[in-house]
C-alpha cells in the first residue's frame, strides 16, 4: 500500500468516525422538530418554486389558496423560503391561520421569509428530517408549478400512499398548464408503453386549476376520514 494509500484509508476511518457522531445531531432535529410541529394542529403542505415572482399569477393563487384552507381550519406548512411558499405563508398569515416554515439551511437561494410565523420556523440542516415533517404533520399535498424539488417532493408523496406507507390524503396538482406534459409522459410511457405503474395509480391524485375543487376535494375526503398525523404505524 503506498503512502498515498494509507493516508485515504486514514482519512476514511476519520470520516466514518465523525459519521457516527452525527447520529446525535439528526435525532436532535428530528426532536425539536417534533416538539414545535405536535404543538400545531392539522395543516396542509403547499410545494411550489422558489424562484416563483410576487406578479406571477402562480403566486397570488398560492397565497389565495393558502387563505382559503386557513378559513376551513387548517394551518399552511411550507419550505418556508421565497417563491410560492412565501405566497401561501402570507396567504396563511393575513387569514390569521397558522404559518409553519420548515426551512433548509443552504448555501444560495433559501431564506425564511417574512410571513412565517416566528415560533413556527424551523431549520434544518437534513432535508430527509424536513421532509418527513412535510408528510407526518399534512393532511393533504398541494403542489403548484416547481422545480426538482416540488418534483421530488410529488412523488415521494404519491409513492408513500401507492406502498401504503401512510394513509391515502389528497395529492393535488394546481396547474394544469404545467403539470400536462409530465403526466402525458407518465400515462403514455409508464403505464401505456412499459406497465411500471397501474392505471389505479393515476388515481393517486387530482390535477386542477379550480380553487373551489382543490378545497372541496379536501373537505370531502375528511368528511369519511380522520385527521391524524401520518407516520403511525
Amino acid at each position: 500500500m503506498t503512502e498515498e494509500q494509507k493516508a485515504k484509508k486514514k482519512n476514511w476511518t476519520k470520516i466514518q468516525a465523525e459519521s457516527s457522531w452525527r447520529i446525535f445531531r439528526i435525532m436532535s432535529e428530528f426532536v425539536d422538530a417534533f416538539e414545535k410541529m405536535d404543538q400545531i394542529g392539522p395543516c396542509i403542505s403547499i410545494y411550489g418554486s422558489a424562484r416563483t415572482k410576487p406578479d406571477n399569477e402562480y403566486y397570488k393563487q398560492g397565497s389565495d389558496l393558502a387563505a382559503r384552507l386557513v378559513e376551513e381550519g387548517y394551518g399552511i406548512i411550507t419550505g418556508g423560503g421565497p417563491g410560492i411558499m412565501e405566497a401561501a405563508n402570507k396567504g396563511a398569515q393575513e387569514a390569521n391561520g397558522s404559518s409553519v416554515g420548515l426551512n433548509i439551511v443552504l448555501p444560495f437561494e433559501q431564506y425564511a421569509n417574512p410571513y412565517v410565523d416566528r415560533d413556527k420556523l424551523i431549520n434544518f440542516r437534513y432535508f430527509f428530517v424536513r421532509k418527513v415533517m412535510f408528510v407526518k404533520y399534512a393532511q393533504a399535498f398541494i403542489l403548484l408549478p416547481g422545480g426538482f424539488g416540488t418534483l421530488d417532493e410529488l412523488f415521494e408523496s404519491i409513492t408513500l400512499i401507492q406502498t401504503k406507507k401512510i394513509e391515502k390524503v389528497p395529492v393535488i396538482l394546481v396547474g394544469v398548464e404545467f403539470w400536462t406534459g409530465l403526466l402525458d409522459w407518465i400515462e403514455e410511457v409508464m403505464l401505456a408503453r412499459h406497465s411500471t405503474i397501474s392505471a389505479d395509480d393515476m388515481k393517486l391524485f387530482t390535477v386542477t386549476d379550480d380553487m373551489d375543487l382543490v378545497v372541496k376535494t379536501i373537505n370531502d375526503h375528511y368528511e369519511r376520514e380522520t385527521l391524524q398525523p401520518n407516520f403511525e404505524y
